[in-house]
């Protein structure tokens, strides 16, 4: 599909100007008359939140007001860079938008993230110096228009270069620092859902297996106790059977406890793990760890639920022969790789809890590749920041 020619192409550079009145031309032209009623809208927008935040902060009202103004300034922002990107085809990317708030904060938090966004106040300086400029852009143009329209193509230019800069500088985003932000933002979100939803899934398994087992057991001991004098050996009976569920509720305790964090990987590391749970894989896995020593416990546990999921995945799906496990440090980062002979075509959304992963990866700034071609094989690397353990005596204190 090919771009329509009345629309500027913000990734191609500009044609040089020349003394023929081509269309990039007559785009700078009409940026350039505008300016004036842009200049003025937003200069008396400028003016007032100023004035009337500023003059009733003293008020119960006067903070919320300037927020507001900054929340709206954000708005007039939307509208130059769009007038920026159509006009004079520069590409500016949006800036993050204002974290929303929270169930359970109050109206200071609120107006404490609006009186600080710099993307608010950036805006309303915009606005507020663009009167001048927008009334010599105005005159020039209009001037040159009549008089001077030979060169108009070389002055509309320059004037429309200092706009460029002037948008650039002032309505782009703070660079990588509020990028990362927001990105920091969007991972705490993860970071919380991921945790509220293993909560949910301890309690589900603690009600619906050991709960209702031990209940279960209670009340056979129950009914052993009151038949052991009337009839011992079906008392004896029952308490052999209780004594069998209890093996069953300690496994199922073990089981959960493993979920959470097994005791191998707490006192032997992740060589020793990832050799336990690939020897529970229903095909054989080959696992190589070299490490020179052990990372943070929570990169560690995240690198073994990740291996511990992915070979889940291996024994559900795949329909591999083998599979293999590597573990290693490169520089800061540690790598983790799970491949198999399988039949591949595996996807980020199809029900594998692939997206999950990469969620959980991001979060901790890590990184999740999957490779899997229809056919195989399939290959999964996750990288994750190498943060050296913290002595348990550094811990203590």
């Amino acid at each position: 599909m090919t771009m329509s020619p009345s629309v500027p192409d913000p990734d191609r550079p500009l044609p040089p100007a020349r003394l023929a009145l081509d269309r990039s031309t007559w785009r700078e032209i009409a940026h350039l008359l505008v300016n004036l009623a842009m200049a003025i809208a937003g200069f008396v927008y400028a003016l007032l939140v100023i004035a009337v935040g500023v003059g009733l902060s003293v008020t119960v009202i006067g903070l919320p007001v300037l927020v507001s103004g900054l929340r709206g300034a954000r708005w007039l922002g939307g509208v130059e860079r769009g007038r920026a990107r159509s006009l004079l085809g520069v590409r500016i990317e949006e800036p993050s938008p204002l974290p929303r708030g929270r169930r359970g904060e109050g109206v200071f938090t609120w107006l404490w993230s609006g009186l600080k966004d710099p993307v608010g106040w950036r805006s309303l300086l915009y606005g507020f110096i663009r009167l001048p400029w927008g009334v010599l852009t105005f005159a020039v143009t209009l001037v040159s228009l009549v008089v001077l329209w030979p060169v108009l193509p070389f002055i509309a230019r320059g004037l429309t270069t200092a706009d460029r800069a002037m948008v650039r500088g002032l309505l782009s985003p703070s660079d990588e620092l509020e990028r990362r932000i927001a990105e920091l933002e969007s991972d705490r979100g993860v970071v919380v859902d991921t945790a509220a939803a293993d909560l949910r899934r301890i309690e589900r398994d603690l009600h619906d297996g050991a709960q209702a087992r031990l209940v279960a057991l209670a009340m056979g001991l129950g009914l052993a106790k009151e038949k052991l004098t009337d009839d011992p050996e079906a008392a004896a009976r029952m308490v052999e059977e209780a004594h069998g569920e209890v093996k069953v509720a300690l496994q199922e305790l073990r089981d959960l406890a493993r979920g959470i964090h097994p005791a191998v990987l707490t006192d032997r590391g992740l060589d020793a793990a990832l050799s336990a749970i690939a020897s529970r894989c229903t095909v054989p896995v080959k696992v190589s760890v070299d490490l020179p020593g052990r990372p943070a416990e929570a990169i560690e546990g995240i690198a073994y639920f990740t291996v511990s999921e992915l070979l889940q995945n291996v024994s559900k799906h795949s329909g591999a022969r083998s599979a293999s496990v590597e573990v290693w440090r490169a520089a800061d980062r540690l790598l983790v790789q799970v491949t198999d002979d399988g039949s591949g075509g595996a996807r980020m959304d199809g029900g594998t809890g692939m997206a999950g992963l990469a969620e959980r990866l991001g979060a901790v700034d890590g990184l999740f590749v999957l490779d899997s071609p229809v056919g195989g094989p399939t290959s999964v690397t996750a990288e994750l920041p190498w943060r050296d353990r913290v002595p348990a005596a550094g811990r203590a204190s």
